[in-house]
C-alpha cells in the first residue's frame, strides 16, 4: 500500500519487472502487483470470499496476470479498489481490457487451480477522488456467480468491528518486503483497528493523500512492521467475521507512524444504496 498504484508507479515498477519477468509491455502497471508485510501463508479455503483480479493481456502469465485484490460481496458481485481500475495502472483505459477477471479459489497463482471468471460490468464509483484517495473502489459484475459460500457479510455504520483496538486481517497476494519479493501464494497479515485520528494525524493533506473518517478505516500496527502493500490493493481488510475495508492507500509498507488506509465498507455500502 504506500501510496495509491497509481501514484509510486513510476519508481516501484522497475523492481517489478525484474522479479516477475514480465514481457515489457505488461510490466509498466505490474507495480498494482505486490503484497502483504510481516503476514504469513493462509489456505484461501478459509477465506474463500479473497479473490484475483487479472489480465493476461496487460500482465502477462506469471502468477496468472494477477495485478489486484477484491473480495466478493454477494454471489455475483466483487468488490475492488478503484484506482485499480485507472489507465495508470493497466497501461490502457480500462474498456480496452480485453480478459479483465476474477480467480476464485486459486492461493497458488502459479496454478490453475479454482476458476477464472469473466467480469462483465465495472463500476468505478463515480465520486472517487484520486487526490484525496476517498471514495477508492469499483464494483465489479461477474459473468458467471460464485458459490453462496464465497460471499463475505459487511459491516455497516456503527458496527463494533470498526471500533480502535479490534484485531483485523488483510490478505493479499504480491511483494512480501516490499523490495520487489513476489510471492505467489495468498497471505495474510494481521493488524489492529486504530483511531481516526492516529491517520488524521499521519496524513493531514499531502501528496500522498488526506485521510477522511466518513470514507476511510486506519488499521496497522504503530511500531509498524505489518501491513499492505502495492497490489494488495481491493484486497480485504476482515474484523469480527465481516468485511470492514479494502486495501487503498499509504506511505510505504509496514512503516513506524505510517498506518495502512483502507475504504471504510459502511461508506460504500451507503454508496451502493443510494443507487450509484
Amino acid at each position: 500500500m504506500r501510496r495509491p498504484i497509481a501514484r509510486s508507479l513510476a519508481s516501484a515498477l522497475v523492481l517489478g519487472a525484474a522479479a516477475a519477468a514480465l514481457p515489457l509491455a505488461a510490466t509498466t502497471p505490474a507495480e498494482a502487483d505486490s503484497v502483504i508485510i510481516g503476514g504469513q501463508p493462509v489456505r484461501v479455503a478459509d477465506s474463500p470470499w479473497t479473490v484475483a483480479l487479472a489480465s493476461r493481456d496487460r500482465f502477462g502469465g506469471t502468477r496468472s496476470g494477477q495485478f489486484c485484490g477484491g473480495v466478493a460481496i454477494a454471489r455475483s458481485t466483487v468488490l475492488t479498489a478503484a484506482h485499480c481500475m485507472r489507465e495508470e495502472v493497466l497501461g490502457v483505459p480500462l474498456g480496452e481490457v480485453r480478459d479483465l477477471k476474477v480467480i476464485a479459489d486459486r492461493e497458488d497463482l502459479a496454478t490453475n487451480a479454482g476458476s477464472e471468471i469473466s467480469v462483465s460490468r465495472v463500476r468505478v464509483n463515480r465520486d472517487y477522488d484520486s487526490y484525496t484517495n476517498a471514495g477508492d473502489f469499483a464494483v465489479l459484475t461477474l459473468a458467471q456467480p460464485l458459490p453462496q459460500s464465497h460471499v463475505i457479510g459487511t459491516a455497516r455504520a456503527g458496527d463494533a468491528a470498526y471500533d480502535p483496538g479490534t484485531s483485523a486481517t488483510v490478505y493479499g497476494w504480491g511483494d512480501t518486503t516490499g523490495r520487489g519479493d513476489y510471492a505467489r501464494s495468498l497471505r495474510a497479515a494481521q493488524v489492529t483497528v486504530l483511531a481516526d485520528k492516529v491517520c488524521e494525524e499521519a496524513y493531514p493533506g499531502s501528496a500522498d493523500g488526506t485521510y477522511t473518517r466518513a470514507s476511510m478505516v486506519c488499521a496497522g500496527e504503530p511500531q509498524g512492521g505489518r501491513d499492505a502493500c502495492q497490489g494488495d490493493s481491493g484486497g480485504p481488510l476482515v474484523a469480527r467475521g465481516r468485511l470492514i475495508g479494502l486495501v487503498s492507500w499509504g506511505d510505504g509498507c509496514g512503516r513506524a507512524g505510517s498506518p495502512g488506509v483502507y475504504t471504510r465498507i459502511s461508506d460504500v455500502v451507503r454508496v451502493m444504496n443510494q443507487g450509484q
